[in-house]
């Protein structure tokens, strides 16, 4: 059965399970999307490895795993999500040291933040996407053009939900000192709103 590649979408809140996340993968030559349930934590490691701009003052979880891969000559080639039962996706992490290949299994939410770490493609299989992908629709913004199984049922708010500024009154100056104490606290969410203020004024 033939891979299919898929890229991130986006990240939103989950609407359906309180404290997580749907993480949004599509399709890189098509229309449908893959949302997968995820936990805050990972949600979080996930947007870090996406937000080059952001650097936690301590490695997180999967920074770790990054850097031991690399002190190791370990790389990761790939990650496929390979299989879905009861509304879970199972995943592995394709390894390769000295040429020779090893199979890893892992949680899909890992192997994301890990994939985005290693800019490693991420594939999945057809009858995957058949089962639990969604079809999306482009006008005037993204919406839902089809819903999962009950089973598997996600209300997503938006892909990419928008954030309305509460930063408009602070200069770029402030803007920065609040940058660098959002990030030492670990507050990055916080820390990427900020940073979005400064980008529209530069």
């Amino acid at each position: 059965m033939s891979l299919i590649k898929l890229t991130i979408k986006g990240i939103s809140y989950s609407q359906t399970q309180t404290g997580a996340y749907a993480l949004v993968l599509s399709e890189m030559d098509g229309s449908r999307t893959l949302p997968i349930i995820i936990g805050a934590f990972e949600a979080q490691s996930i947007a870090i490895a996406l937000e080059k701009e952001i650097k936690p003052p301590r490695p997180l979880t999967h920074d770790l795993f990054k850097t031991f891969s690399d002190r190791f000559s370990i790389n990761i080639k790939e990650v496929i999500i390979h299989k879905l039962v009861d509304g879970v996706f199972f995943s592995s992490l394709i390894c390769e040291r000295d040429g020779i290949e090893e199979t890893i299994d892992t949680r899909t939410s890992d192997a994301i933040a890990i994939a985005v770490r290693f800019q490693a493609p991420i594939y999945t299989y057809e009858n995957i996407l058949d089962k639990a992908g969604v079809y999306l629709k482009l006008e005037d913004e993204l919406s839902l053009d089809a819903t999962l199984s009950s089973e598997e049922d996600l209300e997503l708010e938006e892909i990419q939900p928008q954030v309305t500024s509460s930063f408009s009154s602070s200069s770029l100056q402030e803007l920065n000192n609040q940058l660098g104490t959002a990030v030492s606290d670990e507050n990055y969410e916080l820390a990427a709103k900020i940073r979005d203020e400064i980008s529209k004024r530069s």
